[in-house]
């Protein structure tokens, strides 16, 4: 279950390019929702300016989703907001995949530590970009022969974060196979259903949740005065 199967090796500029099991179920989540957001654009088309129906369920969803950015962030860092609603959206849907038979890519160290990477780079940037010199400063704090420490704490974070996310979407991808590999027959009826609505949609909004609300912390913490 720890090996994620490899479908093709392609030769790009004598490089071969594996296309992973993980690889190639990450396209088939971002296919769905490019589709989906292209039929919600669609839909939008005709703005009004007091919504309802489809316009209002979307516009409600982007506004809950700024306010908690906000609240979280303060208003200085809220621009953040699009690209963590992407990474909600992206990492929830990849738990639901798995309802229909397929392994979450969220279920690949690679994507998690991918993710979480970007999430680093962020809290570098944006540490910066706000504070300049004073986020430098702060990794001498309290005093200079802290400095290794205090890398290592930075570094720390986003393996964390992405061993927090991918242990635990694994472990649920580990227990539904043993569970269909194992019982007889009789015991994959109705209770598998159970699980994946367990295990896929409430343990994958939990830990969504999770990892989005750790992310702009860890960003918040590196860029606010």
């Amino acid at each position: 279950m720890l090996n994620v199967e490899n479908y093709w090796v392609l030769k790009i500029a004598g490089y071969d390019v594996w296309i992973t099991e993980t690889i190639f179920n990450t396209w088939i989540v971002m296919a769905v929702l490019i589709i989906l957001a292209i039929i919600a654009r669609m839909k939008l088309k005709s703005f009004k300016v007091i919504p309802s129906g489809f316009q209002n369920v979307i516009e409600s969803l982007v506004e809950i989703f700024d306010d908690f950015v906000t609240n979280t962030m303060g208003e200085k860092l809220s621009y953040v907001a699009p690209w963590f609603f992407m990474v909600f959206i992206l990492v929830f849907s990849s738990g639901l995949f798995s309802t229909f038979g397929f392994r979450a890519p969220t279920a690949d160290f690679i994507t998690t530590f991918a993710l979480a990477m970007v999430t680093f780079l962020m809290m570098v940037v944006l540490g910066f970009r706000h504070r300049k010199g004073k986020y430098l400063k702060s990794l001498f704090q309290p005093n200079f022969v802290f400095f290794p420490i205090n890398v290592l704490g930075e570094i720390a974070k986003p393996v964390s974060l992405s061993f927090r996310l991918f242990g635990n979407m694994l472990s649920g991808t580990i227990i539904l196979t043993l569970w269909y590999t194992l019982t007889p027959t009789l015991l994959q009826i109705g209770i598998p259903a159970a699980l994946h609505g367990f295990f896929d949609v409430i343990m994958g909004f939990l830990q969504t949740y999770i990892f989005v609300i750790i992310s702009l912390m860890y960003i918040k913490g590196a860029a606010d005065e």
